[in-house]
């Protein structure tokens, strides 16, 4: 059952969310790292990417909270299917995350990739990347006003898209159910908000970039899956 629900954009410090949610007891955490070490998940997601309602029990199955794309673009019908659950905005500076988010999508790394050369044992991994493009796509396209996945997206589109997310969510969920959180605030916000005791070691604070960049050479290079993060069912 889905305890904690993550509403904010890529890049947003949601790698660091992940570890600190499951090193707070709220894992394992569905993260898109989760689709690379489980391909198989995509055929989970596939309907929504028509618009279509997916079974959200069968989404999320094995998994008690969530951070990125694609679970956070469903914030709201997450929101809904667990009343019960708490929602996390992560923000962080809008110009500073316009200039990771257009990284991370120039670099389309799983795009850029020839499934014919990488090794055997991460080969479905990128295959069933590609089969979310779909879905990718129309989180682009209703978050950014029609951007298309993989194009370029000026900063004045991509700001109001983050702005436009931010109010919606503060509008939608009842202020005692939601913290918007900046990760370089650390433990105290978070741990206050759900209700838990401040760990004794500091915040994951992890560079998203080079999480990203290091999967995608450890795949091509070595075959090997992420290991960073608990991995669910």
């Amino acid at each position: 059952m889905m305890r904690v629900i993550g509403a904010g954009l890529p890049r947003t410090g949601t790698a660091s969310m992940k570890a600190a949610l499951e090193q707070l007891g709220f894992g394992p955490c569905y993260h898109m790292f989760e689709v690379m070490t489980h391909p198989d998940h995509v055929d989970r997601w596939l309907q929504a990417a028509s618009g279509a309602a997916p079974d959200w029990d069968r989404v999320m199955a094995g998994y008690r909270s969530c951070q990125d794309w694609p679970a956070s673009f469903f914030w709201k019908e997450l929101a809904e299917a667990y009343p019960r659950a708490k929602v996390v905005l992560t923000v962080r500076d809008p110009h500073r995350w316009y200039t990771s988010f257009r990284w991370l999508t120039s670099q389309a790394g799983f795009r850029r990739i020839d499934t014919e050369e990488v090794p055997d044992a991460v080969r479905p991994s990128l295959e069933g990347m590609r089969r979310l493009e779909p879905l990718l796509e129309r989180c682009g396209r209703e978050t950014f006003d029609g951007w298309r996945f993989g194009t370029d997206l000026s900063e004045a589109a991509a700001l109001d898209g983050f702005h436009r997310l931010v109010a919606r969510v503060r509008e939608a969920i009842p202020a005692d159910r939601l913290l918007v959180f900046d990760v370089r605030e650390g433990w105290e916000p978070l741990c206050r908000f759900l209700d838990v005791d401040v760990p004794g070691t500091p915040f994951p604070h992890l560079n998203e970039r080079d999480v990203m960049a290091g999967m995608f050479r450890r795949m091509v290079r070595e075959g090997r899956l992420p290991e960073l993060f608990t991995a669910g069912s």
